[in-house]
């Protein structure tokens, strides 16, 4: 073998030395990372699932301002026994301003947590934003090393600050506006931990379904070793869906209006309540359901508990005379009366100076049966009974129907049942048994019953009722449900409620006729500081006691319910102001037409200033 031979071989021998080394470095490094990657990072398992929380849908007016909405919540949490100690002022430092909580809080907090270590939250209320910067002062952390790993079960692991969603929290951004009639909510665990809401009042309750159908969205697929997911066929996306977004009938601006006009008045008129509605007479739209007592459904006080309820709706009173127009539509749709009739007005007596006869007194069983009014004559026409709104001329007329017949035409104005609005807890009222006669009852009592309920006395209803009522003689002699709500928005599209048909109440010829002769109440009679220029304006007022355990207290309810009509738009209004002024230097405040009208005449000035009606330069007040 000769010398090169021997060189050539013994370079070969070092090249597959140096190959096996650099082999057993490889395979040395190889398994230093997989027992690395199995003990130290404790690799997660293959597939992952990330959720992520839907919320509860949007209340919005209807131009478009969120009256109620809700924003998801995240918490923050770290594990104390993963925290270095020597860094934990740092860390808290850090956190308090990326979070804007107090470092003092933060510090007695972690503090308390060391005397038994584990896990810790910091937060569940915190906003989007504040997650956002949270999470990236998590990764900033875990560079500064302010949390070190542990050997657990064989391996080590590194716990830092954990971010979360944890609920939903609902705002209410313009505070008392709508309320009572928005409701509020009240917060629940759900069967995933996080914090939930549902309605308990209001719209919040009535549609409290629709707003909380929520579909979570969802995130699966296998995960790599830096906890990534990566998606393939088999992976699932699934797109959050909130719940259904409300779209209201009633505009914010106008609503805001309102209220403030009601807020004014209660003071002026030192009242409990003041209650308004303004409503599509065609359609039955609600473009306003406002009262004088209010409250912000994200802090509701101990002395806010009175005016959570609706009380257009829930609160049941003598509606007084108000009522007088239905009860002659009545009359007339049954053709029981003739329109130049002439009806005594039991006025006997001498008059005064002025020409005036003493007050009307009607007996019915051992009943008296009053007018407020001195007329400077002894019969009264249907047009007089109407607009100085004798209760005696009324019962006469009222005698002409049979109790039954009184029952069932009140029933097809809305009384004694729901109206269909779209607020829960509605009540309906009650009249009394005035219809017994066919079953061989007292007469002259159902003629007392008959003659009261006629006048608005001896039976209840709710001041929704009432406004139902009067969209019939604004609307051909048909009545509408009042609806809130216009439609709801999913992500599937936007959905139009249902609402029911008009019903027929009384022929058109009889609610036309009622209608000339509550013009003709407001030019000539009690509702005369409800005129404006240009416009069709008609109403009645009605002036009650409030009866409390079958007797009358000295507390009063003062309405005036109406309409106000220009060529293209026709809306019905109540106003409905719960015990106004009655004693001292005011005392005629609780007179509907020093309370309500003027509430009236208000909305109607805020309706034409926001161009919901037009009045008409050719037109002179209502004169007819």
């Amino acid at each position: 073998m000769t010398s090169n031979n021997i060189e050539n071989i013994n370079k070969t021998k070092k090249i597959v030395i140096l190959f096996l080394l650099i082999l057993l470095f490889l395979i040395i490094l190889i398994f230093s990372i997989a027992n690395t990657m199995t003990n130290d990072r404790r690799l997660p398992s293959l597939q992952s699932t990330k959720k992520e929380l839907a919320v509860r849908g949007d209340i919005v007016s209807s131009d478009n301002f969120k009256i109620a909405s809700s924003k998801k919540l995240y918490k923050a949490s770290i594990d104390t026994r993963y925290l270095d100690l020597n860094k934990k002022e740092l860390f808290i430092k850090l956190f308090s301003i990326y979070s804007d909580i107090s470092y003092g809080k933060l510090k007695t907090k972690i503090d308390e947590s060391l005397k038994d270590p584990g896990n810790l939250v910091l937060s569940y209320n915190i906003d989007s934003r504040t997650a956002k910067n949270l999470k990236e002062l998590g990764f900033k952390l875990r560079r500064l090393g302010v949390f070190k790993q542990l050997k657990i079960d064989g391996g080590r692991i590194l716990r830092g600050l954990n971010i979360s969603e944890s609920g939903e929290k609902r705002i209410y951004s313009y505070e008392t506006t709508l309320t009572p009639v928005v409701g509020y909510i009240t917060k629940y665990e759900s069967n995933i931990g996080k914090t939930k809401v549902r309605g308990i009042k209001g719209l919040e309750k009535k549609y409290d379904d629709i707003l909380n159908k929520t579909e979570d969205g969802v995130l699966q697929g296998n995960r790599d070793v830096l906890s990534y997911i990566s998606f393939d066929k088999n992976s699932i996306i699934k797109k959050r869906e909130d719940g259904a977004k409300l779209v209201l009938n009633v505009p914010l601006k106008l609503q805001k209006n309102i209220e403030m006009i009601l807020d004014k008045h209660k003071e002026k008129l030192t009242a409990d309540e003041i209650i308004v509605s303004i409503m599509n007479s065609k359609t039955g739209e609600v473009i306003s359901l406002a009262s004088s007592n209010r409250f912000n459904p994200e802090s509701i006080k101990q002395e806010d508990i009175p005016s959570l309820n609706v009380n257009a709706v829930e609160y049941q009173f003598e509606p007084g005379s108000v009522i007088k127009p239905i009860a002659l539509a009545l009359v007339l749709d049954k053709n029981r009366a003739k329109t130049n009739e002439l009806f005594y007005a039991y006025n006997k007596g001498t008059p005064n100076s002025r020409g005036e006869y003493p007050r009307g007194r009607y007996k019915i069983d051992r009943f008296y049966i009053k007018d407020d009014h001195r007329f400077k004559k002894n019969y009264l026409t249907l047009d007089d009974i109407m607009i100085f709104s004798s209760n005696i001329g009324l019962l006469q007329l009222a005698q002409r129907l049979k109790g039954a017949e009184i029952f069932e035409g009140y029933k097809r104005f809305g009384f004694t049942r729901k109206t269909g609005i779209d607020l829960p807890y509605e009540k309906v009222g009650q009249i009394p048994p005035v219809f017994r006669l066919a079953a061989g009852e007292n007469k002259n009592q159902d003629n007392v019953f008959k003659a009261t309920v006629s006048y608005g006395q001896g039976m209840t209803s709710t001041f929704m009722q009432v406004l139902k009522a009067y969209s019939v003689f604004n609307n051909d002699g048909f009545s509408v449900t009042p609806r809130i709500v216009s439609y709801v928005e999913m992500d599937s599209g936007k959905y139009k409620l249902d609402t029911p048909p008009k019903e027929k109440v009384i022929s058109k010829e009889s609610a036309d006729e009622i209608k000339r002769m509550l013009i003709k109440t407001v030019t000539d009679g009690t509702g005369k500081s409800a005129q404006m220029e240009g416009l069709e304006i008609g109403g009645k007022t009605g002036t009650a006691q409030i009866a409390r355990r079958g007797s009358y207290l000295k507390k009063y309810i003062s309405s005036f319910f109406g309409f106000v009509n220009d060529d293209n738009n026709s809306y019905t209004i109540g106003v409905t102001v719960i015990n106004p002024n009655s004693t001292g230097k005011y005392w005629y405040y609780y007179y509907a037409a020093q309370s309500a009208v003027p509430v009236f005449k208000e909305v109607v000035k805020n309706l034409v200033s926001l161009n919901y009606i037009t009045p008409k330069n050719d037109i002179i007040s209502n004169k007819n």
